[in-house]
């Protein structure tokens, strides 16, 4: 499976606004924050096991905020999950090391700085994209946002070659 297929390597406008149509008009009870839908099956993949049969029904949206715990909110219930609800860590919640950026291949910051500062570019983006060309990547499932990393891994490619 493809899931990525939509994603570039460039992060290209067209790009971005197919990931800016997904958000959802949702906004985290805590810090009035974006989030964007996703599957029961993804929310349940990242929660810690005693904690699945709180999260068995209803319709989920991922927070994006940095700096807010909330990581998981179902609306009509209230129920939300934060980041000590998972058990992963949520690259785009997390400051320190690893910070994931792949979820499916297993790359994080630290792969892109060590290349970067080693050759001063990076190839991660590149490696990624070719393996969602093979079609192995499970973004939907294995990102606790559900959806493809490579948007965020160019965001952050492109951060760490400017430092």
């Amino acid at each position: 499976m493809n899931c990525c297929a939509n994603e570039s390597v460039t992060g290209d406008d067209e790009s971005q606004e197919m990931l800016a149509n997904e958000i959802s008009a949702l906004r985290c009870r805590k810090c009035l924050g974006q989030s964007r839908p996703v599957s029961v099956k993804t929310v349940l993949l990242m929660l810690k096991p005693e904690l699945l049969e709180h999260a068995m029904s209803g319709t989920y949206s991922f927070c994006s905020k940095a700096d807010c715990p909330v990581v998981y909110f179902e609306e009509q219930s209230g129920h939300s999950f934060t980041v000590d609800d998972l058990r992963v860590t949520v690259g785009v919640k997390a400051t320190r090391d690893p910070i994931p950026l792949c979820y499916c291949f297993g790359f994080d910051e630290s792969h892109i700085r060590d290349e970067v500062s080693r050759t001063g570019r990076t190839t991660v983006p590149e490696r990624i994209s070719r393996l969602i060309c093979e079609g192995l990547c499970a973004c939907e499932v294995r990102n606790p946002a559900g959806v493809c990393c490579l948007g965020e891994v160019n965001r952050a490619a492109k951060r760490l070659t400017l430092t």
